[in-house]
């Protein structure tokens, strides 16, 4: 009788650790396979590489951003334009892998996928280019000339510009400084001085940067305010108010008198949308910061950061004022401020956004086209209608005076946001331009800028709503 008990337990065991198994290496096929397949450890992947020239990055018009040549040692990959598109294509390197674009359309540039569309599209499969068969290029969004503008623009000052085409989430811009060149000989003999930069060069700020928004959140705040009854909410604005012992107050110490949303919003009264944000409720808040995407992380052709909603169940009146003015436990990106503009000026309907319009083979096939596709609606049109008309009030005759174009209504809301350096806010300038027929969307952002968003960033977006209008 024991001996059977210890055959059984053997055999209970044996199963356990053959399920086990089972369970560990189904895990691996279904959820780590193509992590695996795309690491930068994979050999094989590596094989391949040798034996493919890497096909070419080009912008929107076919200006090529990225391409392999072919050399005694090899192929060579070149960034034409250095550090200007580091944080948008990444980088291809033996010794530190791959990032960005480089990255997350590895297979295509590679071909690695292609097996298929050579069948069915009859890709040239025939040696050349030094005996490596060719890869995929890809056709990116991104147009050249806003991003030199932005760079210029900024003019070597930390932060970030996006710009996205409202009706479809077609990126055209997507700038980050610092930033760093991606040529593998830079790359090698900077990569030390570059890893120990204190202004950290290899963070990509349009897209994993995560910042207060400032003010720019006001526009999520106050629809909120107009889906939940509070569109004639008014205050006594004198400059400061104190709430729960804390006080807030508005920029310069500015005093609007008896104020309701619009002047609010147009004059961002710190005042005002602090003894909002208390009225509206913390639910009211975060949905409204989910609903406009502010909170939440945005899948995306490269990588992105989840923005940071740190509030329990429970918040203070003083939180909630805080959130009411953009403050506090609360951090978005870039991309997600120029998305939620995006969304406003597409009359509510928020785009998915995206860098890669097309894949296309050797022989000039296209092997994938991107669809524009909708997240989904973030407020009804009379909403987003409203929150224009307060967009282009700001601009107009309020904070975003800077940003003004002649001869087009330009819809926009300024930012400053505080942080761990006193005296040292971050600037925001969020808008979209023409009001009444959108094509562009715009979020600017200077770090520790120590400015106001409508001195620091609402001349940068002026310069590439315009560029873009007259482009």
């Amino acid at each position: 009788m024991n001996s059977n008990k210890k055959i059984i337990a053997s055999l209970v065991f044996m199963c356990a650790l053959f399920f086990s198994i089972f369970i560990y290496l189904t895990y691996f096929q279904l959820f780590k396979a193509d992590d695996l397949v795309s690491s930068n450890y994979n050999r094989r992947l590596w094989e391949k590489e040798e034996s493919v020239l890497r096909g070419s990055i080009l912008d929107r018009s076919g200006l090529v951003l990225a391409e392999s040549e072919v050399g005694d040692g090899g192929q060579k990959r070149v960034y034409p334009y250095g550090s200007l598109y580091a944080h948008v294509i990444g980088y291809n390197t033996r010794s530190y892998g791959k990032t960005n674009l480089e990255l997350s359309f590895n297979d295509y540039l590679l071909k690695t996928e292609s097996l298929t569309e050579i069948i069915q599209y009859g890709i040239d499969m025939d040696e050349e280019n030094g005996g490596l068969k060719r890869g995929c290029d890809l056709v990116t969004t991104i147009d050249h000339d806003l991003m030199r503008v932005a760079a210029s623009a900024m003019n070597g000052r930390n932060g970030a510009v996006v710009a996205i085409v409202p009706s479809t989430g077609e990126v055209v811009c997507l700038y980050s400084n610092p930033s760093f060149d991606p040529n593998e000989d830079e790359l090698v003999e900077s990569w030390a001085d570059l890893s120990e930069d204190e202004s950290s060069p290899f963070l990509p700020r349009a897209t994993k940067g995560l910042y207060a928004p400032g003010s720019t959140f006001k526009i999520a705040v106050a629809a909120a305010a107009l889906e939940n009854g509070l569109g004639d909410f008014s205050v006594d604005d004198e400059g400061s108010v104190k709430i729960d012992g804390r006080a807030f107050r508005n920029a310069g110490g500015s005093e609007y008198g008896e104020i309701g949303l619009r002047e609010g919003f147009k004059y961002s009264s710190n005042v005002f949308f602090s003894q909002l944000g208390v009225e509206l409720g913390a639910d009211t808040l975060k949905k409204a910061a989910e609903d406009f995407m502010v909170t939440k992380k945005i899948p995306f052709d490269i990588e992105t950061s989840s923005p940071a909603w740190s509030y329990g169940a429970d918040m203070s009146k003083t939180e909630l004022a805080a959130v009411g003015i953009g403050q506090g436990k609360l951090l978005t990106t870039p991309l997600n401020m120029a998305v939620v503009a995006a969304a406003v000026a597409n009359n509510g309907i928020m785009m998915k956004p995206y860098l890669v319009q097309s894949v296309v083979s050797p022989n000039g096939v296209s092997v994938y086209d991107a669809e524009p596709e909708a997240f989904g609606r973030v407020a009804p049109a009379v909403v987003t209608d409203a929150l224009s008309d307060y967009m282009l009030a700001c601009v107009e005759s309020g904070t975003g005076a800077n940003a003004r174009i002649r001869g087009v209504d330009v819809a926009g809301k300024t930012g400053t946001a505080q942080n761990e350096r006193e005296g040292r806010d971050h600037a925001w300038f969020v808008g979209f331009a023409p009001k009444e027929d959108p094509q562009i969307a715009v979020a600017v952002f200077q770090e520790y800028s120590g400015s106001s968003g409508g001195a620091a960033c609402a001349p940068i977006a002026r310069k590439i709503m315009q560029q873009w209008l007259e482009g």
